[in-house]
């Protein structure tokens, strides 16, 4: 089976609002602030369970977020061990006959900062949030990166710039999303973070179109 690598990205330092949320949302292993991860998103799906089964094989790691769809597959492991993080990924591509410079670039398709949020927009944000909560009177930042697993690296390096609200983090799937609540000087160093990280990342062009 031909896998195409749509993600590959080291988190070298986790976030403590990251970790709790991968947590939240995780059927896995619960991650923990200051481990380091990598991600792996491929399509199709299916190979994710081969690739868990490699990596905790290779290396110690803890599985956390193991997605398997028909489409698209995203496999998250973890370790207070940096180099054990490292091997891992380096097992899986080594399994997949792929390299890191095989990965997508990400694309940035959508960002949107919206400042002076009012009380029944906020609550519409809460209702979905699997995060932190938004208040009235405060800046939402919504950015949207294909493909969708460079989300958490957004994520992570927006929380390591400033004191900002995770309200969610979509990190699978066609395309992922970030949205961030704060005060507006927050949110703006924290969403320039977020995309100076992204187009830090070298890869594939990304045919996605805007």
């Amino acid at each position: 089976m031909s896998v195409d690598l749509r993600t590959y990205v080291h988190l070298d330092d986790l976030q403590p609002q990251v970790a709790c949320f991968i947590a939240t949302v995780s059927k896995g292993y619960m991650p923990l602030e200051r481990q380091a991860s990598v991600l792996i998103e491929v399509a199709p799906g299916m190979p994710i369970n081969t690739m868990t089964d490699v990596a905790l094989k290779a290396a110690d790691v803890t599985p956390g977020m193991q997605i398997v769809e028909r489409s698209y597959g995203l496999l998250e492991v973890h370790s207070y061990d940096r180099s054990q993080v490292v091997a891992a990924g380096a097992a899986i591509l080594d399994h997949l006959k792929l390299r890191e410079e095989e990965r997508y670039a990400p694309k940035i398709t959508t960002t949107q900062t919206i400042t002076g949020m009012t009380g029944w927009h906020s609550m519409l944000i809460n209702r979905f949030r699997h995060g932190n909560f938004i208040h009235e009177r405060t800046t939402l930042y919504v950015l949207e990166v294909a493909p969708a697993g460079y989300a958490a690296l957004a994520a992570n390096e927006a929380e390591k710039a400033a004191e900002i609200d995770i309200l969610e983090l979509i990190a699978f799937g066609a395309f992922g999303r970030v949205y961030l609540g704060g005060m507006e000087e927050e949110i703006a160093q924290a969403s320039r973070r977020a995309i100076d990280a992204l187009k830090a990342i070298s890869g594939r062009p990304n045919p996605v179109s805007e």
